[in-house]
């Protein structure tokens, strides 16, 4: 995909899901570090840890205990150091109310957990594509949720 490395941060309450999403970039040959949390606090302390080296693009879960991927998204979105940081959904859930208001709240884009790998693989390569060709300037919404 690229030659650059860059840092990826996923956050996802799901073992399998970030298992599943670390074997994508490995078939990928995404040159990136990818580094994980659990929940919405571990992510927002991973962020005030961080500052000096915040990761290029952050994938994020929306149900997760603690605190939501919604609540993060905002929290995150307020915050002047860390406003700039692309966020890109990283969900199951489809409800188009829930995503009218994540793209308001600043969401770069909207991706759907895929059930089979190789659509999931797919789906994600597409996501960092349109991330790196768009130099992180949010779509119309229209573009919002990454499709197949």
């Amino acid at each position: 995909m690229t030659d650059e490395n860059f840092s990826i941060l996923l956050a996802d309450d799901d073992e399998d899901d970030r298992m599943f999403f670390q074997d994508a970039l490995d078939e990928l040959l995404v040159s990136a570090t990818l580094h994980v949390v659990n929940n919405g606090l571990e992510l927002m302390g991973f962020l005030e840890e961080n500052m000096h080296q915040l990761p290029h693009v952050i994938f994020l879960d929306l149900n997760m205990p603690s605190k939501s991927g919604a609540e993060c998204l905002a929290e995150i979105k307020k915050h002047e150091k860390l406003n700039a940081i692309p966020i890109i959904i990283y969900s199951t859930s489809a409800n188009p109310e829930v995503m009218e208001s994540l793209y308001n709240l600043g969401a770069l884009y909207y991706v759907r957990k895929e059930g089979d790998f190789s659509n999931l693989k797919s789906v994600i390569g597409k996501a960092l594509s349109l991330w790196q060709q768009n130099s992180s300037r949010q779509p119309h919404r229209s573009n919002f949720l990454v499709l197949l």
